[in-house]
This record gives C-alpha cells, sequence and structure tokens, in this order.
C-alpha cells in the first residue's frame, strides 16, 4: 500500500471519527446546525459533480441532501410545540426535496443553487437563535 492511500485512508477515518464524536457531543441545537451544514456540503457536492457531468456522483450527492432534509431537519420538527411555523417549515422542507429531485431529473443548476439559497437562510436564523446556554454564556 503505498503512503498517498495509507494517508488518505487515516484522513477518512479520523474525518468519521471527529463526525461521529461531534455528534454524540453536540446538543440538539447543534445537531440541527449540522444537519444544514450536510445538506449544504451535499448541495454543493452535486452542483460540482454537475458541472463535472458526473451525473452518477451529482444523483448521489442530491440522494443524501434529501436525505437530510427529510429525514433529518423535517422529521426534527415539533409540531405540537412549533404550531403554524413548524407546519410552514414542514412544507418548506417537503418543496426543497421536490425541487432537488427537479434539479437531479433535470440537471437543474438553478434549482440547486435555489435550495441552497433557502437552507442557507434557514441556518443563519438558526445561527441566531441560539440556545439558552450560549445566550447566559
Amino acid at each position: 500500500m503505498s503512503f498517498g492511500l495509507a494517508a488518505r485512508r487515516a484522513a477518512a477515518a479520523y474525518s468519521e471519527v471527529g463526525f461521529e464524536t461531534g455528534v454524540s457531543t453536540a446538543d440538539p441545537h447543534k445537531l440541527i446546525l449540522m444537519l444544514f451544514e450536510g445538506a449544504l456540503l451535499q448541495i454543493g457536492t452535486a452542483t460540482a459533480a454537475l458541472e463535472a457531468q458526473n451525473i452518477p456522483a451529482k444523483g448521489k450527492a442530491i440522494s443524501h441532501a434529501i436525505e437530510i432534509i427529510g429525514n433529518g431537519l423535517k422529521v426534527s420538527l415539533d409540531y405540537e410545540a412549533g404550531g403554524d411555523l413548524a407546519e410552514r417549515l414542514g412544507a418548506l422542507y417537503d418543496y426543497m426535496m421536490q425541487r432537488l429531485l427537479y434539479a437531479n431529473l433535470h440537471n437543474s443548476k438553478p434549482a440547486l443553487d435555489e435550495v441552497a439559497k433557502l437552507l442557507t437562510e434557514l441556518k443563519g436564523a438558526w445561527e441566531e437563535i441560539g440556545t439558552p446556554d450560549q445566550a447566559n454564556r
């Protein structure tokens, strides 16, 4: 095994452990931020793959983004406590997933950009909210 391959494997393993450690020690607010970041990373990967005409990589990245939005962000909504806001966010997440499906089927960079912009705005709002613990520091 070459040194380069070994170094890449070690870096990948380190990265995975770092991510898992971050998840296991994060508070719920931080976990949502991590979901936003993960979805944005996948959309960025999909955009780069689309520009490189790497259709399988584009599809995989879009699928991961949809998974993060649908089974991460959307399922984390508390419809009882969140009321109308949670309902609206749920509908927005559904819209984003539909736009990502459209982007995948039609190789649409504008649809990818639209979802990235929406996620970036929501992430910024979520960062502004912070947690009570963070506000008292």
